[in-house]
């Protein structure tokens, strides 16, 4: 009777030691898609700030002076609607040590703009993304005045030019 209980306590061990193991290697692939996660809820909400700010034409005063001279219909309010929000995983970046991401915003507008001011919203969409990703994960003082690139702990950001649809 005796060996039977030990031989139960050595197969409840052995159960708990396997759990363990599977909730530790699961606990970093859970921490990895928490970060995109936050990244991804970071991207979108510098989108919407950024929207708020250049589709009223509010703008720093030496964008104000640039629109002023070139892009003149940039300086009344207009809408643009965000279509999708997307990241592709672009492999391991040496000189960073980390994890590169791409985000990729498609947008519409009824508005008619020319290239170069469609270029200059689709900049200032992936300047907020990028702001607010440094923001969130605290890593402003990482990264240059444009926010490009960005990172978190494991990963490093950039945007592709917003996708005009």
């Amino acid at each position: 009777m005796t060996d039977n209980k030990a031989q139960i306590s050595a197969e409840l061990l052995f159960l708990f030691g396997t759990l363990i193991v599977i909730l530790m290697i699961s606990v970093v692939f859970i921490y990895d898609e928490q970060e995109l996660n936050m990244a991804m809820g970071a991207a979108k909400s510098g989108i919407v700030e950024g929207l708020a700010t250049s589709s009223s034409a509010v703008y720093p005063s030496d964008t104000y002076e640039e629109y002023s001279n070139s892009k003149t219909t940039l300086l009344y309010p207009y809408s643009v609607e965000i279509v999708n929000i997307s990241y592709t995983e672009l492999g391991y970046d040496s000189n960073y040590d980390k994890k590169r991401i791409q985000f990729k915003v498609y947008a519409k507008t009824s508005e008619r703009f020319d290239n170069d001011e469609l270029t200059s919203i689709g900049d200032r969409i992936n300047y907020n993304l990028r702001k607010s990703i440094a923001v969130s994960f605290n890593t402003t003082q990482a990264t240059n005045g444009l926010y490009n690139p960005t990172f978190s702990p494991h990963y490093v950001y950039t945007t592709a030019n917003v996708k005009w649809v």
